[in-house]
């Protein structure tokens, strides 16, 4: 028998508060009084789904000199990141500008809101999380939403398309309820309920005025008002509809169809009754419809789309054109986009449509976020990734996807690290902005993450205890002849060209980074540091440096000075500034009280690592690691490095012996320039 107390295990999963919270039901009188003290409850979808995502909170940051909000929702804190979008800042601004508008009634809550952009740009991602965060939503006390079922003659019919219970009053009494209800909100936007009751409710709403005689307050009697609560899986609040083949789909996936079976019952296909308000419009009623590959669909599809978006009305067989109150969003890739542009026949689709562009990451950052989502350690246990694999792959995808610049002293490469934020000589942000500008179709072309995630993929199912950026750009080439959206040979010799590029930067990282290693030696580098901020003193002071081993007084040391300050190319004629500049940051460290020390300087730091590393990388022999024979000792130095790389850097022990067996390789051809 198991000790497996199944019982107490559902009990404790379930919150029995919630959950009659979320199954409440009562009058309409009930029903009125929440209203009253939650006037927001009557919200349209528009205005719901605007909410929804405030209701996360945002943040301001700032992307080319310019100010962005950062919606939280979207890094998908539902589900601890799983569908979060990065590097998308501006398109989702521009996509939150149009809810707020539509929410206001100015005019995008009649369109339909295309996203449009690159296969794999997270189109489908950024509907999947506004349709989960609806729903999340709807369960919660913000976000409260409510609908009715009709009681008569012992029979409970729920509303087809689960419409707002209001709607159930005259326009008149409506619109007076709603000014009262208006006054208690501090919204910016304005309550509204202009819609009217689908068919099946105006047939049972005059049914029940007839019986009572026009008793308003006895038809009331019959009505249930209910939690509505969204869920994509029920289909309730939430419609997908996607292209088929032409003989396989009809405009009743849309708006319904008629139940033979009732005809039966009722005698005539027009009763409502005999009618399924089961297309994904009438699901979608109260929340949101997604069209997949909108651009695709048959014309007769788009004619129904055109009069749902722009009168937020639909048509169903038999019977007249019914209200519906939701958000419509569509997405597209380019080539569909560009037919459609080209197609004077779907002019009224494209004057109905407003086109948000979904570009591809352009930000080195955020590009390896999206692969660290899905590689990181959590997600491969047991298998290392060695330091720069997910990076490496990154900066490709980037590349392939920024145009080449207009100004001629600078490369992809630099402009890729340029976007990403690092600083280059004699460019300012204003820069990034004119590169930008310039290139209007960055991130619409180019490879799509889903390729990068595929091949790293491939890498990972091998036998291997530990992956590199080596084997993840061989995968990556070899892919290419392959590629079933490359077809042109420019193109893929382009692409191809770009992996040589990655290669050699990452060749010059790991360089840095055993040469790192090599002279991490603190003390060594403090003690080197001393000496030369004592001879840089007194050579702008015009003074002699007292020798610590023979006591006597000498000139500065101008060879020790030059040997430093050439490795990172400082010419013999700026020597004097670079050092007067030293002196200066140091004196002004003085003033603040505060002590000058190497790292706080960035080119000094890197300059006297460079300067040790020379001094010590003959007695280490790194290059004897090429040969078959390595002395004891300098098996010991190399093993110290080794061990530097992996606290440092975060390697493993196999991947650190890589690293250092491929440096030693570069530097036995004799290719030993620092970055």
């Amino acid at each position: 028998m198991s000790d497996l107390d199944l019982p107490k295990l559902i009990r404790e999963s379930l919150d029995q508060k919630q959950y009659q919270e979320e199954h409440w039901e009562g009058t309409f009188q009930q029903y009125l009084d929440l209203v009253q003290q939650d006037p927001l409850i009557v919200r349209t979808a528009h205005q719901r789904l605007y909410d929804m995502v405030l209701s996360h909170g945002q943040d301001e940051i700032e992307v080319d000199k310019e100010k962005v909000p950062r919606y939280r929702f979207f890094s998908d804190p539902l589900e601890d990141g799983r569908d979060g979008v990065f590097g998308l800042e501006r398109s989702l601004h521009n996509l939150m500008a149009m809810f707020k508008a539509a929410a206001h009634g100015f005019g995008p809550e009649r369109r339909v809101l295309l996203l449009h952009g690159p296969v794999g740009s997270s189109k489908s991602t950024i509907v999947r999380l506004l349709k989960k965060g609806l729903e999340a939503y709807s369960r919660g006390k913000a976000g409260a939403m409510y609908t009715f079922s009709w009681k008569i003659d012992g029979e409970v019919i729920p509303s087809p398309m689960n419409e707002e219970p209001l709607l159930l009053l005259p326009k008149d009494v409506r619109a007076k309820l709603l000014a009262s209800l208006q006054k208690k909100v501090r919204t910016s936007y304005k309550l509204r309920s202009d819609f009217d009751l689908s068919p099946v409710s105006r047939f049972y709403l005059e049914m029940l005025l007839q019986r009572h005689g026009g008793d308003y307050q006895k038809v009331l009697e019959h009505v249930v008002v209910r939690r509505l609560l969204i869920s994509e899986k029920d289909r309730v609040g939430i419609g997908t509809f996607m292209p088929k083949d032409e003989k396989n789909q009809d405009s009743t996936e849309l708006t319904g169809d008629i139940n033979y079976r009732r005809i039966a019952e009722l005698g005539t296909d027009s009763d409502p009754r005999a009618f399924n308000f089961d297309g994904e419009f009438c699901v979608a009623n109260r929340g949101i419809i997604e069209f997949i590959e909108v651009l695709k669909l048959d014309v007769a599809f788009l004619y129904d789309l055109l009069t749902a978006s722009q009168e937020h009305k639909i048509k169903p067989k038999k019977f007249a054109q019914t209200d519906i109150d939701e958000v419509i969003l569509g997405h597209t890739n380019e080539p569909e986009y560009n037919r459609l542009q080209s197609n004077e026949l779907m002019e009224a689709f494209r004057d109905r449509t407003i086109k948000i562009d979904i570009p591809y990451n352009l930000r080195l950052a955020n590009e390896v976020k999206i692969y660290e989502k899905d590689f990181g350690r959590k997600q491969v246990p047991g298998k290392h990734i060695a330091p720069h694999t997910l990076e490496i792959a990154a900066m490709w995808a980037i590349l392939t996807r920024l145009e080449e610049p207009k100004k001629a002293n600078l490369s992809l490469l630099q402009k890729l690290k340029l976007y990403n934020g690092k600083s280059l000589p004699g460019y300012t942000r204003d820069n990034i902005r004119e590169l930008r500008d310039e290139a209007h179709r960055e991130g619409l072309g180019g490879i799509s993450p889903r390729y990068i995630q595929d091949k790293i993929s491939n890498v990972l199912v091998r036998d291997l205890p530990c992956i590199n950026p080596f084997m993840v750009m061989n995968e990556l080439e070899e892919g290419l002849d392959h590629h079933s959206l490359i077809s042109d040979p420019e193109t893929k010799k382009r692409y191809k060209d770009l992996l040589i590029v990655v290669r050699e930067e990452y060749e010059e990282i790991i360089k840095n980074e055993v040469q790192r290693a090599i002279s991490a030696d603190e003390e060594a580098i403090a003690r080197l540091c001393g000496n030369y901020i004592d001879n840089v003193k007194a050579y702008t002071q015009n003074e002699k440096v007292k020798n610590p081993y023979t006591g006597r007084d000498e000139e500065p040391d101008e060879r020790l000075m030059r040997s430093i300050e050439e490795k990172i190319n400082i010419p013999d004629s700026r020597k004097d500034d670079f050092r007067r500049e030293i002196m200066n940051y140091i004196g002004a460290l003085a003033v603040e009280g505060r002590t000058f020390h190497y790292k706080t300087n960035e080119r000094l730091h890197r300059a006297l690592e460079l300067k040790l590393f020379e001094d010590q990388k003959d007695s280490i022999k790194l290059t004897s690691l090429v040969s078959t024979v390595v002395d004891k000792d300098t098996q010991e130095k190399i093993e110290v490095v080794k061990g530097r790389l992996m606290r440092d850097f975060g390697y493993d022990e196999i991947s650190a012996t890589d690293v250092l067996n491929y440096v030693a390789s570069i530097f036995a051809r004799g290719d030993t320039k620092g970055e």
